[in-house]
Formats: C-alpha cells, sequence, structure tokens
C-alpha cells in the first residue's frame, strides 16, 4: 500500500468555471479578478521559497524592510539569475501571478517571450523539413525577446513598495563579491552529456565564464560576474529603457543574430516587448478556488482541468482509500487534460483557445466519461460539441511539442497576506548558450511546434510575428471558495512536466491529506499522451510504477532533474513551506532559523548529478 495515499479522500464533485463563458478569440485582457475578504487581518506572518538559499535571503531581506511580496520576488529571481543561471535569468521571460489582500485582487503579468516580427510559421523548417531539437536549441532563431526585466518593472508599478534600486542590491553585491558555485550548477557543468548537448563551450564568452581554462566550474569555486552586477546596477538606475534601448539592446541584438541560424531579431523588436496583464484563469472546487495563469500559459486550464476530472473520477464511499483506483484517477485525469492542453492551448491573442469552455463543469463531466482504456493513445476531447456548439477539435494539427525541463519558480506572502507565485524560464538548460551583459540568452521558441502543419491542418502553437509560445509554467494561488482567503502558493519548473508536477502538489494536499512536504515529496507521476513517467527513486515510487504496471499503463521508470517545487501552505497556526529536495532550494519563514536545503527532504530524492534529457527528434 501507498502509505500516504491511504488517508485519500475525494472532494466533492463540484467544479464552476470563472464567468462560465465560452471566450471567443483574442482572450480578453482582464486587470483582476476579485476575492471576497470577510475577514482582513493577517497574523500569519511571511515566507519565501525558491531554488537557492542565497536568493531566499535576499528576499526576506526586501520583506524585513517593509518590501511587497512583489518586491521580494524581484530580489528573489536577480539572485537566482546569478546563482542558478542554467534554470532562469534576465533573458528570459516568466508568468507571475499577484495576489493583494488589501484590495481583494488577482492579476496575472505575462512577462513571456516574443518572436521577433520577422518570424514566419516556417521558422524552423530547413529545406522543407523541420529542424531536430538540438539544431533549433543552440541557434540564434531559438531565441525570444525577454520579457523578464519588463515584468519586473509592470509589476513592480503596480504593488511595489521598496525603491525600485534596492530591490538589486543583494544581486549585485555577490555579483561584484563573487557567489560560491553551488553542486547543482558544477555537476550539470561537468556532466558530459552536457557539453555534448549544450554548447556553452562554442562562444568565447560563455565558455571563458563556465569554463575557465577548459575546465568547468568547480563546487565551491568563488564566481564573480561583474558584467551582470553592470547590467543590474544599470537597469536599478535607468529602468527597462537600459535593457530594451542602447547598448544593452543592441549587443542582445548582435548576439542573437550571430550564426549559426540567427534570430532574425531587431533592436525595434526589444524597443516594443510589452508585458501583458491578464485576468487570472479560476475554477471553484468543492471548498476551494484555484487560480493561475490564462493562455499562452497552460496553467488555468490544466490545473483546474486535472483538479476537475481527479475530483469526479476519484473513487469513493468504501474504495475512497483503495490505492490503485486513487492512482487510476490521478492518471486518467492527467492524461485527457495534457490532451486537450496539447491540442487547444497557444496566445490566444492570436488563436482561438476555449479556456473558459474547457473547464466548464459541463465539459468536464462529459469528458470525465472518455478516460482512456490503460493502453489507449490520448486525444482531445471537444468543448464545443460538449457544450451543444460547433465541433472545435477538427480545427488545429494535434501539437506534440515538449518544453525542456529547466525553469525555476517562486512562491512568496509577504507580511500583509500578498502573495506571488512566479515561474521563470531561459527555456532548455542554459537557454541558447549565448552570453550577454552577464547573463544567457534563452532558447524559448522552441516551446513553438517546428511543424506548422500536421495532417494538413494548423497547429495553433505554430510560430509568428510577435506570437508567444504556448508555456507549461503554472504559477498556481489556492482560496478558501467560502471566506476568500488564501490557502496555498505553488508552483514548479520541469518542462511540460510542470502541469504534473504542480496537480501532484494540489490533489496531495487537496484530496490527500498531506503535508506541503509530503506532497513535494512525493514521486512525481507524469501522464501525457501514452506513456506514464513514474520517478522509482523511492519505495513509494517503485509501488506506484508496479500498480500503474498491473493496472495496464505502459511504465517508464526514472529518476532525472524532475520537479523544483515551492509551496507555501497556510495553515490555522502560520505559514507550512516546502522545497523541492531534488534542487538546492529552502522555504523559509520571515526571522525563523535557517532550515536545512531542500526542508525535510529524504536523502535518495536528491540525485548527486541531474540527467540531461537526450533531445527529441520532435518535440
Amino acid at each position: 500500500m501507498f502509505n500516504v495515499l491511504t488517508r485519500a479522500a475525494p472532494l466533492a464533485l463540484l467544479l464552476a468555471a470563472c464567468g462560465g463563458e465560452s471566450l471567443e478569440p483574442p482572450l480578453p485582457e482582464v486587470e483582476e479578478t476579485e476575492i471576497v475578504i470577510e475577514d482582513d487581518s493577517w497574523t500569519k506572518g511571511a515566507m519565501v521559497a525558491a531554488a537557492d538559499p542565497r536568493a531566499v535571503e535576499a528576499g526576506l531581506e526586501i520583506l524585513r524592510a517593509g518590501g511587497h511580496a512583489v518586491d521580494a520576488a524581484i530580489a528573489v529571481h536577480a539572485v537566482l539569475g546569478l546563482v542558478e543561471p542554467q534554470s532562469s535569468g534576465i533573458g528570459g521571460g516568466a508568468f507571475m501571478i499577484v495576489y493583494e489582500r488589501d484590495s481583494d485582487q488577482i492579476s496575472v503579468y505575462d512577462g513571456r517571450e516574443t518572436a521577433p516580427m520577422a518570424t514566419t510559421p516556417e521558422h524552423f523548417i530547413e529545406d522543407g523539413e523541420a529542424l531536430g531539437f538540438l539544431d533549433a536549441w543552440q541557434a540564434g532563431l531559438a531565441t525570444g525577446v525577454p520579457g523578464q526585466v519588463a515584468l519586473y518593472k509592470t509589476a513592480h508599478d503596480a504593488h511595489g513598495r521598496a525603491d525600485w534600486g534596492d530591490l538589486f542590491e543583494p544581486a549585485i553585491a555577490l555579483a561584484t563579491d563573487g557567489f560560491e558555485v553551488s553542486p547543482r550548477l558544477a555537476n550539470l557543468l561537468a556532466n558530459p552529456r552536457l557539453r555534448q548537448f549544450v554548447r556553452l563551450d562554442d562562444h568565447p564568452v560563455s565558455a571563458a565564464y563556465f569554463y575557465p581554462d577548459g575546465e568547468p566550474l568547480a563546487e565551491g569555486f568563488v564566481r564573480t560576474n561583474p558584467d551582470y552586477a553592470e547590467t543590474l546596477s544599470t537597469v536599478s538606475l535607468l529602468g527597462p529603457d537600459a535593457f530594451y534601448k542602447g547598448s544593452l539592446a543592441q549587443k542582445i541584438v548582435t548576439t542573437a543574430n550571430e550564426e549559426p541560424r540567427p534570430a532574425g531579431m531587431t533592436l525595434e523588436d526589444l524597443a516594443n516587448y510589452e508585458v501583458k496583464t491578464r485576468g487570472a484563469l479560476c475554477s471553484e472546487h468543492a471548498t476551494v478556488r484555484v487560480c493561475s495563469a490564462p493562455p499562452p500559459s497552460s496553467g488555468g486550464v490544466a490545473q483546474n482541468m486535472i483538479l476537475g476530472l481527479y475530483e469526479r473520477l476519484a473513487p469513493t464511499g468504501e474504495d475512497a482509500t483503495n490505492d490503485a483506483m486513487v492512482m487510476a484517477a490521478f492518471v486518467d485525469a492527467q492524461r485527457l487534460a495534457y490532451a486537450d492542453r496539447d491540442h487547444y492551448v497557444a496566445d490566444a491573442d492570436f488563436v482561438q483557445v476555449p479556456a473558459a469552455d474547457l473547464i466548464n463543469p459541463d465539459y468536464l463531466d462529459v469528458r470525465a466519461t472518455e478516460r482512456f482504456a490503460s493502453d489507449a493513445p490520448s486525444t482531445p476531447g471537444d468543448p464545443g460539441v460538449a457544450l451543444g456548439g460547433n465541433p472545435m477539435v477538427g480545427m488545429w494539427g494535434q501539437d506534440p511539442t515538449e518544453d525542456a525541463p529547466g525553469t525555476t519558480h517562486i512562491s512568496i506572502i509577504d507580511g500583509d497576506g500578498n502573495a506571488v507565485s512566479m515561474t521563470a524560464t531561459v527555456e532548455a538548460a542554459f537557454g541558447n548558450s549565448r552570453m550577454v551583459g552577464g547573463f544567457l540568452l534563452n532558447n524559448e521558441l522552441t516551446d513553438f511546434a517546428r511543424q506548422p502543419r500536421v495532417a494538413n491542418l494548423p497547429v495553433a502553437n505554430a510560430p509568428g510575428p510577435g506570437k508567444r509560445p504556448r508555456s507549461s509554467m503554472s504559477p498556481t494561488l489556492v482560496f478558501d471558495k467560502e471566506t476568500g482567503e488564501l490557502m496555498m502558493v505553488t508552483g514548479s519548473p520541469g518542462g511540460n512536466s510542470i502541469v504534473a508536477f504542480v496537480a501532484k502538489t494540489l490533489v496531495g494536499v487537496l484530496h490527500w491529506d498531506m503535508s506541503a512536504q509530503e506532497a513535494v515529496n512525493f514521486p512525481n507521476i507524469i501522464a501525457r499522451g501514452d506513456v506514464v513517467g513514474v520517478e522509482t527513486s523511492t519505495s513509494d515510487g517503485e509501488r506506484a510504477a508496479a500498480t500503474l504496471e498491473e493496472l495496464g499503463y505502459t511504465v517508464e521508470q526514472g529518476q532525472g532533474e524532475g520537479s523544483g517545487l515551492h509551496v507555501i501552505v497556510v495553515r490555522e497556526d502560520g505559514l507550512e513551506g516546502a522545497a523541492d529536495p531534488r534542487r538546492e532550494g529552502i522555504a523559509k519563514a520571515l526571522d525563523a532559523e535557517e532550515p536545512e536545503a531542500s526542508g525535510e527532504a529524504a536523502e535518495e530524492l536528491a540525485p548527486a548529478a541531474e540527467a540531461i534529457p537526450e533531445p527529441a527528434e520532435s518535440e
């Protein structure tokens, strides 16, 4: 039996999508979503959970000085871009969801990278064939216009309390004085598979920084980054114009347009970048309301679909603690939701995305009856037909694009109960390997479908000028449906598996009566497509894999980098934080004693060296 599943007790089968109406293209931009608070006092304290203790401390420093959760998030991420460059940085982008407790509002800041205006649907077609992932990844044409710095400023203008310049001081100090290289970064750089696939040493600037004297940075080596310190110092003085215009912008464009396969990026592309402020996509469940980012993020659609479908599929009564039935319900909810997400979700400013229809309770009632046989292929549903409208499933060709497993996640609650959930990325490990201004450029455009048509149908997530690629990033907030009080902040890195990782924490905490750390530690189970990936580095993972195989699922066992979950759960007596033992982060309350890295992590979940995924021939 699975020790952590025997407590499973499904919630009532109730779900309601925000608004309940179909969305027509483009998805309307909404500034905020209201949550009603009955009690306006906040006594739970403050907490930061992120992927490196130095970054967490930078955020806590801002909170101690009276800063907002948004201020802390900017400080945290500026440090992560220095000490965890393989995962994110100012050369990439992010989705940030912000909860303002005083005004009872939720806003989503879409800082997703955009395609240069020269981009066409055939962006990744060469000699009539789609480029392989490695050729696309390690090329200038994979580079999107970065959104991270613009997101910083847009969110700070709306919510910030600290001085703009103060937010960058911890990162500037670390870059100037030097930071100790962590085991994770050192192990990645020394991994021979990374040097085979990630071409850091093909670029003189990246090679000199990560492989001084031809050798990878070693654990404990003190690495300075004066270029990054100068970039942040200029941004702290001049704002985003220091990044999107002038000499740094010219360096970004020049570097992105280097051979092989230049980006076609222009100074106008950078100067015209805009953050999109959107409304959160929310669903009400029996006792909670779950809010995440709308398209081009997958979060609002996929997280609410999985949770709603799980409620419909989970066993009840005497079967409620039947491990096999519980596991099958979680797997099948994922398979159904992933199939719809893969087919429909893209940039809703360019294509029709039936986001509200996909989380409509009437559609989920129908979709739950379409549960795939364990050995059957996954196929998308049709919310148009289910809701009595026109068919939708024939509009698009099926998109099998896989996001690379990089990225980072930050969860924060400040002393006034405001919250931030932000997932940020440069896409694959170390982005496109090209370094400028002390940071790496992204390879985010590989999140587009490299093949723009499938079976003579257009793919919704095909490239286009100014378009934002679909993302798996799922920064998520959970509220008590009756009181409106914040209950949970969650999110994870991990490529297309982010959807499964975040859903695991929602189901674990809300349905399986787990603590935050138990939910994070539980083995990762990813059910996208016809194969169920199971993390088998623990006894629970081995039992889960065996059970799913007995049920007839095709199971792929493994370990790998996996998730990087950072979770905060609001309990009656305060905040309960969790950091993923598979990485190096911590969750720390304001003025609390330093926790051990990765919270209460089991040693067997922390691999000595991360696996580097084989580049996919077709994503």
